[in-house]
């Protein structure tokens, strides 16, 4: 097993949700690290509901990055992570990151499967996204003029996902540093998402509003969007929680581990306007 920062380019690691939002950039800063990345995505055959796919992704590597396609915190979530590290450390592979949530309880479950898996782990638990403004469902809302969401006047320290994937390929190549740790990681500043969306809006030109909603009444939504009734009740659960102010405060995990401050969100906002993100 590779762990030595000077073995680091003979060290293969496996990055599952390769092709997702915080996957893609940790395959591109382990391969800027000078570590060797074998892509797990449905598309390279690797799918976390089918365990059979998993001892030809995992057999020879090194080490793994893991992100759930559930939330961290969901119960599939705890039994994939748990039976894939323990898959992991049977072939060998036991230099385990897993991606989770600052300030989510129900995470904790997850986190611990992966601590008494036998795998030398690290959590990286993150902050709310930047990027979640310029990918997936809050993208579509702002391209339409209007972000309803329960976040109320909360503010959150959003973290650019590229920070993540430094702060993961860092964790990968220093030895054992991290091993057994957890890392929690924000931006630099607060901003509450009426805040956030101000400033994409003066980047944009356009004029968009934020809509705070009762976590409640965000879930009926989801219901009427076609969510599964199950899986809408948790996330009002998890917003309920991620967003009543506990994690309005900074953390300096992106310092501790890069040497360098995390980037800004208004850095972010300027480089996604400048690339059209949010045209209508």
């Amino acid at each position: 097993m590779a762990d030595n920062a000077a073995n680091t380019q003979d060290m293969t690691v496996v990055v599952t949700g390769a092709s997702g939002r915080t996957g893609s950039r940790v395959v591109r800063a382990a391969r800027a690290a000078g570590l060797t990345v074998r892509a797990a995505s449905r598309a390279q055959g690797f799918d976390w509901e089918d365990p059979a796919t998993w001892a030809q992704t995992l057999r020879d590597a090194d080490a793994a990055y893991l992100v759930h396609p559930s939330d961290v915190g969901a119960p599939a979530a705890t039994e994939g992570v748990a039976a894939l590290a323990r898959e992991a450390v049977g072939l060998g592979v036991r230099r385990l990151v897993l991606l989770s949530a600052r300030g989510e309880e129900q995470a904790g479950a997850t986190e611990e499967a992966l601590r008494t898996s036998g795998a030398h782990w690290t959590v990286v638990r993150a902050a709310w996204f930047a990027q979640n403004f310029s990918e997936g469902p809050l993208l579509d809302e702002l391209c339409r003029g209007e972000l309803t969401f329960p976040a109320g006047e909360v503010r959150e320290p959003f973290i650019d996902v590229r920070d993540i994937a430094d702060v993961v390929a860092t964790t990968l190549t220093c030895g054992d540093r991290y091993v057994g740790h957890t890392v929690e990681i924000t931006g630099p500043r607060l901003l509450s998402f009426r805040e956030a969306v101000a400033e994409i809006s003066e980047a944009t030109g356009t004029k968009l509003t934020y809509t705070p909603v009762a976590a409640r009444a965000y879930g009926e939504a989801l219901t009427g969007f076609g969510v599964p009734s199950a899986e809408a009740e948790f996330l009002v659960e998890v917003f309920e929680g991620l967003l009543d102010g506990r994690n309005a405060h900074l953390s300096d995990g992106v310092r501790e581990v890069l040497g360098r401050e995390p980037r800004d969100f208004s850095d972010f906002v300027g480089e996604a306007a400048a690339a059209g993100t949010w045209k209508a």
